[in-house]
């Protein structure tokens, strides 16, 4: 079911399925709530999971002002309290992971949570790298799957030849300055405050938010455990989907367990 809110200020979309415990499913930065359907579909329909467009993609509305990590944070508080969700695992991906891990640090009420290629440590590179990694790894996922393998492919050879300059100046401007910012938050001052029930899941050869990100998320949060795919990029639960769901439904294992029946 596909609904709409008006949290924080901004109109955002999002869809529910499945019946049973609460999950809250955030996706990457330029992306949507379609990258990650394939994370929903693997706990569906033992589950009730909320897909969220973040606000500034897919279907959701453009922040009016600029946004940092604790503002997303809030739309997400505002969502919970909107749905009536009580004790829900967060699953995020990139800056969804970021998002996940500030609205874990100020909030006691998360059953689990799951970072997947997380986002969250202040990155060593530039922003124009940054920019330029986000946009091709997202464009080599989302392109064969909108356009067909043919048509995705010519369309990423012309990705490939643009710089990663060229593709912030062709954004929005707000969407510009919100990345410039939530790129600056460093949220390892957060992670020893999460209490929840942790699974890090990364791709070994990710380049965008590098594995030695994800050790040292492993060190600050308590009891947390990653779990590494090789040969995976930052997309690691698409480049190893059945992997990645049998490590996740291992996870939740209880959640799945304690669901509503069909």
């Amino acid at each position: 079911m596909e609904k709409r809110a008006k949290l924080n200020g901004v109109e955002v979309a999002y869809s529910v399925e499945g019946e049973g415990l609460p999950v809250v499913l955030m996706h990457g930065w330029g992306c949507n709530s379609s990258t990650v359907v394939s994370i929903a579909n693997a706990l569906l329909p033992k589950v009730r999971v909320f897909n969220i467009d973040l606000p500034g993609f897919g279907k959701s509305e453009e922040p009016r002002e600029v946004w940092g990590v604790y503002d997303y944070e809030e739309m997400l508080r505002q969502l919970i309290e909107h749905e009536a969700i009580e004790r829900p695992t967060i699953i995020g991906h990139s800056y969804g992971g970021r998002v996940a891990i500030a609205y874990a640090a100020h909030h006691a009420d998360v059953n689990k949570l799951v970072l997947v290629d997380s986002a969250g440590i202040k990155p060593r590179h530039s922003l124009k790298w940054y920019i330029k990694v986000y946009t091709y790894k997202a464009a080599k996922r989302l392109l064969p799957l909108l356009l067909g393998k043919e048509k995705g492919e010519k369309a990423l050879d012309k990705v490939r030849g643009r710089s990663g300059s060229s593709d912030y100046r062709n954004s929005s401007p707000m969407m510009r300055a919100i990345m410039s910012k939530s790129i600056a938050q460093d949220l390892r001052h957060l992670m020893p405050d999460i209490k929840a029930s942790t699974l890090l899941i990364w791709g070994e050869a990710d380049t965008a938010t590098p594995l030695a990100d994800a050790k040292q998320m492993e060190r600050l949060i308590a009891g947390s455990g990653l779990v590494t795919f090789p040969g995976c990029g930052h997309y690691s639960f698409l480049d190893n989907p059945g992997q990645f769901r049998a490590v996740l439904r291992s996870f939740l294992n209880d959640e799945m367990n304690n669901s509503k029946p069909e």
